[in-house]
């Protein structure tokens, strides 16, 4: 995939007090290039039980690439790509929830637990432009896949 226009990718997500800190980070580390560095930062409920939330920036191209390419195993492929203009913002942010659960045992499904925000690079920087970049970059990847 030669341009990928995408300014970064953020992934997300928690790990509960009844959660393997392990398990969770292994689930996100799914969409990672290998040794990749996730930050932790703790928290704390509303009950006052012990929160730990896991994420990672992804800003370099071939590491973005790397991401795309886990994404390209999802089972709803096609429906993402039909539901862009839904989950692309007024800001050019592309958001997906991916399954936690289903992540941790290798498969990429759309679900809950992991927060896929990325930024489309759209010139001008409108929402129809920035649908048009995502588009453009996911066909490209289900074609190759």
């Amino acid at each position: 995939m030669p341009q990928i226009p995408l300014h970064y990718v953020d992934l997300r997500t928690f790990c509960y007090a009844t959660e393997d800190e392990k398990r969770v980070e292994e689930a996100l580390r799914t969409f990672l290039p290998e040794e990749f560095d996730i930050e932790r930062v703790e928290s704390e409920g509303h009950y006052g039980d012990r929160i730990l939330v896991l994420s990672a920036r992804v800003e370099n191209a071939d590491d973005v690439r790397h991401v795309l390419a886990r994404l390209a195993d999802l089972e709803s492929f096609d429906r993402l790509i039909d539901e862009l203009d839904d989950r692309v913002t007024e800001n050019t942010e592309l958001f997906l929830r991916l399954d936690k659960q289903a992540a941790f045992g290798g498969d990429i499904r759309l679900g809950d637990g992991i927060t896929f925000r990325a930024k489309v690079e759209a010139y001008p920087a409108k929402k129809d432009q920035a649908v048009e970049n995502a588009e453009d970059v996911l066909t490209r990847l289900r074609d190759e896949a």
